[in-house]
């Protein structure tokens, strides 16, 4: 399945409010599984939601970094 995927890098710095913001198209037949290639760390977790618009949002913590994946299915 096609997906357009949208990742956030969050900034840890106080006071800069600032992202890094990517925007793909990937084709995977399983998110999870796609979404644990970014789980490279030591300490990591992983949370996974859907919005309102039916987007899986995974939500990844990786040694104290906010990720945030949101796949939305591509037409």
């Amino acid at each position: 399945m096609k997906y357009e995927l949208i990742r956030e890098i969050f900034n840890k710095c106080s006071g800069n409010q600032m992202r890094d913001v990517f925007v793909s198209e990937v084709e995977c037949e399983n998110t999870d599984d796609y979404v644990r290639q970014f789980l490279v760390g030591g300490d990591k977790s992983m949370e996974k939601s859907v919005d309102g618009n039916g987007a899986l949002i995974y939500d990844l913590i990786i040694d104290g970094l906010h990720q945030r994946l949101a796949f939305t299915a591509a037409d």
